[in-house]
């Protein structure tokens, strides 16, 4: 039996994201685990009409780090897990995160996240070093790969998609509250490294992270605010950073900062004026992150283990995109009674390719039969409908659990 494992999910302000979150958490193929949502009455509502066995804390304040930290509190079992609202976990997901622990070495994993169209990557392996900036680190597709700790540079595990022995967040004191949503997880990266944890990236443990619109950013991406991110960066730069080096990490932060409000006034999402606005506030938010103090700490509420006692039955649907309305009902139904559903649509097109995770709980692949769905692919490819099925099967199988 696998080692007893907490799934952990934060929401506030997005209880229909919620919802689906915990749909595809329901159709995870590892055999002992336990739901934990932190959320707001919005949020619990939509979690409790689920149905699902969970763990409920309230919680409203924006504040994902103090969140985690009620959540890892309540948790059960011998390692936490952490995914967002706004993220769908593959049905894989959890049983590949959770592998390099029966070691009894690893302290954390991470594993790839792709982006809002389901099969480009938004982030696989990286590394933070001290002064916050990010370094790739190359992992294939493959087996887990474990890293030793480097307090200098150690392996970043994404917020969205990570784990970690409780025990080792016991011995941090959780995530540092003086964060409240940016580089949270980066911080407890770097403290775990100076205690000599070990790190797992485990490329076939995968989400799906779709970012979704928050009081923090618009759908497009584009922020409403940048003084939380100017304070929190303060903040990680006086915990971690040579005191000579700080400055100039700001001035790299406030460019990079404005390159990306100025791609997306470029893009239509904003006007100049909003781009001056925008990094007053970061600027604003580096003078108060700079005299935050940390906010470290776990209260322990016990509580019985309760894991969810699912089965998901497995099956597949295809057809062309005339026969997407029957195909779609077909799959909404075998989705409520809680199966796990792959629709596979193909138009007689170049369109690109789509991944979706869509309510009341399955898997929807769309796009042109002769469409690219990876980037490297080209524009255009004749192919027989067969032929493409087949790919796009292969392409999914192993983090969906299929044959290949």
């Amino acid at each position: 039996m696998a080692r007893p494992a907490s799934v952990i999910v934060v929401s506030r302000g997005r209880p229909e994201s919620l919802s689906l979150c915990l749909a595809a958490l329901a159709r995870q193929d590892h055999p002992n685990f336990e739901l934990i949502v932190v959320a707001d009455p919005a949020g619990l509502a939509s979690a409790r009409a689920t149905g699902l066995p969970l763990c409920e804390i309230a919680f409203s304040r924006p504040n994902i780090a103090e969140a985690r930290n009620l959540g890892i509190g309540a948790a059960a079992g011998d390692i936490v897990a952490f995914i967002d609202d706004d993220a769908f976990a593959e049905p894989t997901w959890l049983s590949h995160l959770t592998t390099p622990f029966e070691g009894g070495e690893i302290g954390l994993a991470g594993g790839f996240v792709r982006g809002r169209n389901g099969i480009s990557y938004q982030w696989r392996a990286r590394r933070i070093d001290r002064m916050g900036f990010h370094h790739p680190e190359t992992v294939p597709e493959g087996p887990p790969v474990t890293f030793p700790a480097d307090p200098k540079r150690p392996i970043k595990t994404e917020g969205t998609n990570m784990a970690a022995t409780r025990a080792l967040l016991a011995d941090l004191g959780g995530f540092d509250g003086a964060y409240r949503f940016y580089l949270e997880d980066a911080d407890l990266n770097l403290r775990a490294a100076e205690i000599g944890a070990p790190t797992a990236i485990v490329p076939f443990a995968q989400v799906v992270h779709v970012t979704a619109a928050s009081e923090r950013r618009a759908q497009t991406r584009m922020p409403r605010s940048l003084h939380e991110i100017g304070a929190s960066l303060a903040y990680f730069l006086a915990r971690h950073a040579p005191e000579t080096a700080r400055a100039e990490a700001m001035a790299g932060a406030r460019v990079a900062e404005r390159a990306r409000l100025l791609r997306h006034m470029v893009g239509g999402n904003c006007v100049p004026g909003d781009v001056a606005r925008l990094l007053a506030g970061f600027d604003a938010g580096l003078k108060e992150g700079a005299a935050r103090r940390p906010a470290l700490g776990l209260t322990a509420s016990p509580r019985a283990f309760e894991p969810l006692r699912q089965t998901p039955a497995r099956h597949e649907l295809s057809g062309r995109e005339y026969r997407a309305k029957p195909l779609r009902t077909q799959a909404k139904a075998a989705a409520a009674a809680g199966d796990h559903i792959d629709l596979y649509l193909f138009s007689r097109t170049a369109l690109y390719h789509h991944t979706r995770f869509r309510a009341p709980g399955y898997w929807e692949h769309s796009g042109g039969l002769f469409g690219r769905a990876m980037r490297k692919e080209p524009l255009f490819s004749p192919y027989f409908y067969s032929t493409r099925l087949q790919k796009e099967r292969r392409r999914v199988a192993q983090r969906r659990g299929l044959p290949h």
